[in-house]
């Protein structure tokens, strides 16, 4: 298992820093680019959302939410 790394974003016009699994920086970093926008955009959406939930637990979800969705996505069985 990876150690937390921390990242410093500004978001909404603050700076703030986030602790993070290199996996997940990693698998925001796959999202963001798949989405045609940099890792601060989708840190600052994730962050519009997460109501009073901490961030870097938002953001995990966030990359979870997104895999299962492909998972859920290409195992769709076709029946004969």
């Amino acid at each position: 298992m990876s150690a937390e790394r921390k990242r410093s974003l500004s978001i909404a016009g603050h700076r703030t820093s986030v602790s993070l699994e290199d996996a997940f920086w990693d698998a925001l970093k796959e999202i963001a680019a798949a989405e045609g926008r940099s890792i601060t955009a989708l840190v600052a959406e994730v962050d519009s959302r997460r109501g009073e939930a901490n961030l870097s637990s938002a953001l995990r979800l966030h990359a979870l939410a997104h895999y299962q969705r492909l998972v859920d996505g290409s195992s769709g069985a076709k029946s004969d």
